[in-house]
């Protein structure tokens, strides 16, 4: 499995394809921006984009979705409580296109030989999710590296959010973790030196 991050948009989203080095299938998370910028990644390196996974439905996330998905006929999953057709709320949701896909607490998807499992992680956003592939954590805006995600915009909650934390750090082993914005990190590190998943250990 390689794992490319494209810092797009302008607020810097981390965009990144996942992809099987064998077949040169992949996924794309959070494709925030500039389709023209993360096509041109998937074209130079002859790669064919099978999904798109949307960790939560904030504007910086989502902006490239549609024209990804119209380029590549790629799958497109967001959980329902961040899907403005559900809640109604488009300024802080996706409308998630005619065709697209609902995914949850639970739910494990297969794509490009791999495989995926969803974490509900709300508190930065009701629909926030968590995605584990292999040994990689992507977490969107639920947790960074040395802080979390806001929770003073519509749908968030900081309870709700620390008790998501505490759940990523319950979580067996470690973990590399990549998140919605700024570096890559580990779970270890977010345990040991992160002062609100430290709150959420004990806390919650």
């Amino acid at each position: 499995m390689l794992i490319k991050t494209l810092t797009v948009g302008q607020i810097e989203t981390n965009c990144y394809v996942v992809t099987n080095e064998n077949t040169l299938e992949c996924v794309i998370i959070d494709p925030g921006d500039e389709s023209n910028y993360i096509m041109n990644y998937l074209e130079e390196n002859h790669l064919k984009c099978e999904a798109i996974f949307l960790t939560h439905g904030h504007f910086d996330h989502v902006l490239a979705v549609n024209a990804i998905m119209e380029q590549t006929g790629a799958e497109v999953y967001i959980c329902p409580r961040d899907d403005a057709n559900i809640t109604g709320d488009r300024n802080y949701c996706f409308m998630l296109p005619e065709g697209g896909h609902h995914y949850d607490e639970g739910d494990v998807l297969r794509f490009a030989g791999l495989t995926f499992q969803i974490l509900a992680t709300p508190g930065h956003t009701r629909g926030g999710v968590c995605i584990i592939c292999e040994n990689a954590l992507f977490c969107g805006d639920t947790l960074f590296r040395g802080s979390c995600g806001r929770v003073d915009l519509p749908g968030g909650d900081m309870m709700t959010e620390l008790q998501s934390l505490k759940r990523l750090c319950d979580l067996p082993g470690d973990y590399e973790v990549y998140p919605g914005h700024m570096d890559s990190t580990t779970l270890e590190r977010e345990r040991n030196f992160n002062y609100y998943c430290r709150e959420a250990m004990r806390r919650c």
